[in-house]
């Protein structure tokens, strides 16, 4: 897509401002899913801002309520659906204009229901969030329902305005799509085929990051260790930063950025080049998320995930040798199917063995145009709660035993601001993502600090301070 294409759809962004002129509107925001769409969301509030709206968290207030869907979270469908139930009435009310946009616009199923069934004004997919204001301005304008969705893979488009609500750490996209097919995974349909953004364009944004004061950066993608892999084999990279190692250490050297940090990577695609980056970098997050899905070899294949249990685990092992202090963060699947007892068993037996800080647990659950809503091998639902219950126990005792090995050590923290149940203490985190609470100077906030952890509280640790850095 020309420069001048994208121009010309910003454009609209004034025109709609034109119209709002005056009016004082708001709009409320609903973000669904992972990272990726809070950054699209962020994305999305620049624009609406720049178009005259300022932001409400009361629903009722608003004149534009905007849903930003995910496809891949449980329940996900029920949820929006609820959610377009509710805002109906007000709509008939007041004229609430209503936008949908997220992954689950690009599913056609799900489309044609809210056409047929629900109240709204615009529908924008994963690929068109940058045409948001021309499929705004074309709905106020000519007063007629708007849907705007590419099945193509969309570009990567630079220069959207964005709005971080946070002033201290932000995320930063560094590619778009997948090409792993897990089969349980709707990602690739619906966010398209992995894309990456150039090097010049992310150091310039993280560059400006830091110029603004911020201290943490997230790198996101759905396979951000893949960064560059596409491009690389179509002989299309021309800079000398083409790789995802290459990249943590082109960011390490930006002035001012304190912590980097990245989601999600694949076990899969985890080079040394990149290990010896993770080590070399002062600034790169020794906390690493590897995301597991299953320790059953078996399962694992089922999945797609072109791992095995031990090479998972030799991986671990390879870490922790070549990174001093490495932890590890991960996702588990429960009850995925044809998924057994033994199976399941691998699982936990991969959990005790690395000591996991941090395990996001879920309940599989069937996604429409997958292969694995297909098989006919599904996990009775009594089977997969019993399993996830026997998991979460098994990661609360690791995390009180975890926790005990922080009391006394001395730990560097980003402070982030007060602590969200209790005001009287600021809270920052460990390099392995620890919440720590500890008392200091409000000046301390955006600061790093040196905390001893004094005591542990499960989901948090309590520090003293010790000194500004």
């Amino acid at each position: 897509m020309k420069k001048s294409d994208i121009e010309n759809e910003l454009t609209y962004i004034d025109k709609v401002k034109t119209i709002n002129d005056g009016k004082n509107l708001k709009y409320y925001i609903l973000t669904m899913g992972c990272q990726l769409n809070e950054n699209d969301s962020e994305k999305i509030c620049g624009m609406a801002e720049k178009m005259g709206y300022t932001e409400t968290d009361d629903i009722m207030d608003a004149d534009l309520v905007i849903y930003n869907t995910c496809c891949v979270r449980e329940n996900a469908e029920e949820k929006l659906f609820g959610k377009l139930g509710e805002v109906k009435k007000q709509k008939e009310a007041k004229g609430t204009i209503i936008a949908i946009g997220g992954c689950m616009m690009q599913e056609k199923h799900i489309v044609d229901k809210i056409k047929k069934s629900y109240k709204y004004d615009v529908i924008f997919g994963t690929h068109t969030l940058y045409k948001f204001p021309k499929d705004l301005y074309d709905a106020i304008i000519d007063n007629r329902k708007i849907t705007d969705i590419l099945d193509i893979d969309g570009e990567i488009i630079e220069g959207l305005p964005i709005k971080r609500d946070d002033n201290i750490r932000a995320s930063v996209t560094i590619m778009n799509g997948c090409n792993n097919f897990c089969t349980y995974c709707i990602v690739p349909y619906v966010r398209g085929r992995e894309r990456s953004r150039s090097p010049e364009d992310i150091l310039q944004e993280i560059s400006n990051l830091a110029k603004e004061g911020y201290k943490e950066i997230t790198l996101l993608g759905q396979n951000v260790n893949s960064y560059m892999r596409v491009e690389r084999e179509k002989g299309e990279v021309t800079s000398e930063i083409n790789s995802f190692a290459k990249l943590l250490r082109a960011v390490n050297e930006i002035d001012g950025i304190e912590k980097i940090r990245f989601i999600s990577p694949h076990p899969k695609d985890f080079t040394d080049d990149v290990i010896e980056a993770i080590r070399d970098c002062k600034n790169v997050s020794k906390f690493i998320h590897l995301p597991l899905q299953s320790g059953s070899t078996n399962v694992l294949k089922v999945m797609n995930r072109v791992y095995t249990k031990e090479q998972y685990l030799n991986l671990v092992d390879k870490m922790k040798k070549m990174i001093p202090n490495v932890k590890f963060s991960t996702d588990i699947i429960v009850g995925f199917p044809g998924e057994t007892e033994e199976d399941f068993e691998d699982t936990l037996d991969v959990v005790r063995k690395v000591k996991f800080e941090q395990i996001f647990m879920f309940i599989y659950s069937r996604r429409k145009g997958t292969p694995a809503d297909e098989m006919e091998n599904q996990i009775p639902e009594d089977i997969k709660h019993k399993r996830f219950d026997r998991l979460k126990e098994l990661y609360e005792r690791l995390v009180e035993e975890n926790n005990k090995e922080y009391i006394g050590k001395n730990f560097e923290l980003l402070v982030e601001g007060y602590s969200k149940t209790n005001n009287k203490f600021l809270t920052g985190r460990t390099d392995t993502n620890k919440v720590v609470i500890f008392e200091a100077a409000e000046d301390a906030i955006g600061k790093v600090v040196n905390v001893k952890i004094i005591s542990e509280h499960k989901w948090y640790l309590k520090g003293e301070i010790l000194e500004l850095n």
